[in-house]
């Protein structure tokens, strides 16, 4: 009886270990034929039970289930049983009266599966659950055992199954399928006997068939059957892949026939129709968008920017002067700059030049703590000369948009303003004129010839009389 009960557990290990081997090594290529159906099971086998009796008899059970595996696209599979059967657990023991018991069991229980897709025909699987049992004490002559006939304990109990099993699909809709189990009781009566703290359990091998159903089925009629189809709605005429459903040539979430841009790049964000967003609406995708908050109903160029049809600089939706001649200078309003004649003044200052990097902040307009003492000297020469107002000029490099680089220079030549008013220059003397990229005195193709072009220019200019 010791050898038979080590082939069991034997048994049960082997194909616990399979299962979890296989969870690495099943090949993903493989479609889970198991997938949405059911499956009506019918098994039968021998029972060896541990209880308070010291030797064992093998005896039989039977068992009927119908199991639903869930959908999915992987090689593991989860599903639900429901169970009943009917079965004995015998013992012996030249030491108890009566020296020999035989337990009727009857049982109808639940539990949750596993299966794993080895290949297109091998299953193994793995149940735990609940059942609850029905058990009649006897000795061989049929009469109730003590406990049983006093009603000393119920014999309505419930249990813990677990069990180890391989499905090996004969064809589409039949397997033979191997197993082993345990039963742990609720109680350690199934002897008539309660000893020690353990209670009664009982072990079965069996072997059965299982016919499915739903495996070839077809709802949508999209060639993959539901057992496989894990877009079983797909509307008709609908081209759809391994999985049943609809392609999407682009990879971009959106169906093929749903999709109005079925060419969009990879990685590119889209809308519910397949294309690319178009967050600002001027009809320039945010992917190829340079200036991707533009106003609404804002004119722009292939680059998604304002257009800027006489090229001062200034988009046309802020120009008030949209026909300047090309090259002339012109205001923040894009309007073309008074004439004015440039002095060289005899007192400290000509003109001076901020450098960007050293005197602002990377990419902002925030000043630097060494341009201040450079700014405080002039400031006091400013002062000294009220006949004179000056120019403040704001220069870029040509390293982004040509929109951005001129808010940029208007922006670092509003700073000086603002710093030399705080000094004490009368506000009325000073002039912000931004040229942002327009006017470089250096090459940008150069990390030298560009930081060159990064500054800010402070010329005198003579008040008109």
């Amino acid at each position: 009886m010791k050898k038979l009960l080590s082939i069991i557990c034997v048994i049960l290990f082997s194909v616990s270990t399979v299962i979890l081997s296989q969870t690495k090594s099943a090949p993903k290529n493989l479609i889970n034929s198991l997938s949405n159906s059911f499956a009506l099971t019918a098994e039968g086998g021998i029972t060896v039970g541990f209880t308070d009796y010291r030797d064992y008899k093998i005896d039989y059970a039977g068992k009927a289930s119908v199991d639903y595996f869930f959908p999915s696209p992987t090689n593991g599979i989860f599903g639900f049983r429901v169970f009943a059967g009917t079965g004995f657990v015998d013992g012996k023991d030249s030491r108890r009266t009566p020296t020999e018991f035989s337990t009727k069991i009857d049982f109808i229980g639940g539990s949750f599966t596993y299966a794993l897709l080895i290949n297109d025909k091998l299953y193994p699987y793995l149940n735990i659950g609940l059942s609850n049992l029905w058990f009649y004490p006897r000795d061989n002559n049929g009469n109730k055992l003590p406990g049983y006939a006093f009603g000393a304990y119920s014999t309505n109990i419930l249990a813990y199954n677990g069990e180890l099993g391989l499905r090996v699909m004969l064809s589409d809709n039949l397997s033979l399928n191997f197993s082993g189990g345990v039963t742990v009781s609720g109680n350690d009566y199934l002897d008539d006997i309660k000893a020690g703290s353990s209670n009664d359990l009982f072990y079965t091998a069996a072997t059965g068939l299982s016919f499915y159903l739903g495996r070839n089925k077809d709802t949508d009629q999209d060639g993959i059957p539901d057992s496989k189809d894990m877009c079983p709605n797909t509307p008709a005429g609908v081209i759809v892949d391994e999985f049943g459903c609809p392609l999407d040539s682009d990879n971009d979430g959106v169906p093929d026939y749903l999709d109005k841009c079925s060419n969009t790049p990879a990685g590119v964000k889209v809308d519910k129709n397949g294309c690319p967003l178009d967050s600002d609406g001027d009809g320039v995708p945010d992917y190829m968008d340079k200036c991707d908050k533009t106003p609404a109903g804002v004119q722009v160029d292939e680059k998604g920017c304002p257009a800027d049809a006489d090229g001062d600089g200034v988009p046309d939706y802020l120009d008030k002067c949209p026909n300047t001649p090309k090259g002339t200078e012109v205001d923040a309003a894009g309007c073309p700059l008074k004439k004015e004649k440039e002095v060289i003044i005899k007192t400290k200052v000509k003109s001076l030049v901020l450098n960007g990097d050293t005197n602002f902040e990377f990419g902002k307009a925030s000043l630097l703590p060494n341009a201040y003492p450079v700014l405080d000297s002039l400031a006091n020469t400013m002062k000294a000369e009220p006949q004179y107002r000056w120019k403040i000029e704001g220069h870029t490099d040509a390293i982004g948009s040509e929109a951005y680089n001129m808010e940029l220079s208007r922006k670092r030549a509003q700073s000086v303003v603002d710093y030399l008013v705080q000094r004490g220059v009368d506000r009325n003397n000073l002039e912000v004129v931004p040229y942002g990229e327009s006017k470089p005195i250096a090459s940008n193709k150069t990390a030298e010839g560009r930081a060159m072009n990064r500054r800010v220019e402070i010329k005198a200019i003579e008040k008109n009389k």
